[in-house]
Protein backbone atom coordinates (compact mmCIF):
# COMPACT_ATOMS: atom_id res chain seq x y z
CA UNK A 1 0.00 0.00 0.00
CA UNK A 2 1.51 3.61 -0.98
CA UNK A 3 2.10 5.89 2.15
CA UNK A 4 0.22 9.40 1.54
CA UNK A 5 2.60 12.58 0.45
CA UNK A 6 4.88 14.53 3.38
CA UNK A 7 2.42 17.30 4.34
CA UNK A 8 4.45 20.97 3.49
CA UNK A 9 3.52 23.33 5.45
CA UNK A 10 4.39 26.38 2.80
CA UNK A 11 1.32 24.44 1.27
CA UNK A 12 -1.13 25.08 4.30
CA UNK A 13 -0.44 28.37 5.09
CA UNK A 14 -0.46 29.07 0.86
CA UNK A 15 -4.05 27.64 1.25
CA UNK A 16 -5.11 29.38 4.19
CA UNK A 17 -3.53 32.59 2.82
CA UNK A 18 -5.76 32.14 -0.31
CA UNK A 19 -9.07 31.61 1.44
CA UNK A 20 -8.19 34.61 4.00
CA UNK A 21 -7.74 36.57 0.59
CA UNK A 22 -11.06 35.70 -0.75
CA UNK A 23 -12.78 36.21 2.96
CA UNK A 24 -11.22 39.98 2.77
CA UNK A 25 -12.91 39.93 -1.13
CA UNK A 26 -16.51 38.66 0.24
CA UNK A 27 -16.17 41.47 2.99
CA UNK A 28 -15.82 38.94 5.46
CA UNK A 29 -12.83 40.19 6.70
CA UNK A 30 -11.98 44.17 6.83
CA UNK A 31 -9.25 45.37 4.26
CA UNK A 32 -6.08 45.73 6.71
CA UNK A 33 -5.57 49.28 5.76
CA UNK A 34 -8.76 50.82 5.82
CA UNK A 35 -10.02 48.90 8.10
CA UNK A 36 -13.44 48.63 6.04
CA UNK A 37 -14.95 45.92 4.59
CA UNK A 38 -15.39 45.70 0.90
CA UNK A 39 -16.99 43.47 -1.97
CA UNK A 40 -15.40 42.15 -4.57
CA UNK A 41 -17.33 39.33 -6.10
CA UNK A 42 -15.16 38.74 -9.29
CA UNK A 43 -11.64 38.92 -7.46
CA UNK A 44 -13.50 36.64 -4.81
CA UNK A 45 -14.67 33.81 -7.74
CA UNK A 46 -11.29 34.05 -9.01
CA UNK A 47 -9.59 32.95 -5.62
CA UNK A 48 -12.35 29.98 -5.26
CA UNK A 49 -12.09 28.90 -9.05
CA UNK A 50 -8.07 28.51 -8.32
CA UNK A 51 -9.14 26.79 -5.13
CA UNK A 52 -11.48 24.45 -6.67
CA UNK A 53 -8.82 24.04 -9.81
CA UNK A 54 -6.01 22.71 -7.00
CA UNK A 55 -8.38 20.26 -5.62
CA UNK A 56 -8.73 18.89 -8.88
CA UNK A 57 -4.97 19.25 -9.88
CA UNK A 58 -3.41 17.69 -6.47
CA UNK A 59 -5.76 14.61 -6.27
CA UNK A 60 -3.84 12.27 -4.94
CA UNK A 61 -0.94 14.35 -4.05
CA UNK A 62 -1.76 15.98 -1.06
CA UNK A 63 -1.18 14.94 2.41
CA UNK A 64 -4.71 14.26 4.34
CA UNK A 65 -4.26 17.17 6.60
CA UNK A 66 -3.64 18.58 3.37
CA UNK A 67 -6.58 17.35 1.68
CA UNK A 68 -8.66 18.27 4.24
CA UNK A 69 -7.77 22.21 4.18
CA UNK A 70 -8.30 22.46 0.94
CA UNK A 71 -11.39 21.18 0.57
CA UNK A 72 -12.34 23.11 4.20
CA UNK A 73 -11.50 26.01 2.66
CA UNK A 74 -14.25 25.28 -0.90
CA UNK A 75 -16.73 24.21 1.66
CA UNK A 76 -16.60 27.39 3.72
CA UNK A 77 -16.00 30.02 0.76
CA UNK A 78 -18.38 28.56 -2.06
CA UNK A 79 -21.56 29.41 -0.02
CA UNK A 80 -20.55 32.59 1.27
CA UNK A 81 -19.51 33.23 -2.48
CA UNK A 82 -23.16 32.74 -3.01
CA UNK A 83 -24.40 34.40 -0.22
CA UNK A 84 -22.56 37.71 -1.51
CA UNK A 85 -23.56 37.33 -5.14
CA UNK A 86 -27.63 37.13 -4.18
Amino acid sequence: MPSSPEADPRFSEFILLQAQTAGLFLGQIPNPHTGEKQLNLRAAKSVIDCLEMLVRKTRGNLSPEESRLLKAAVTNLVPLYEQAEA
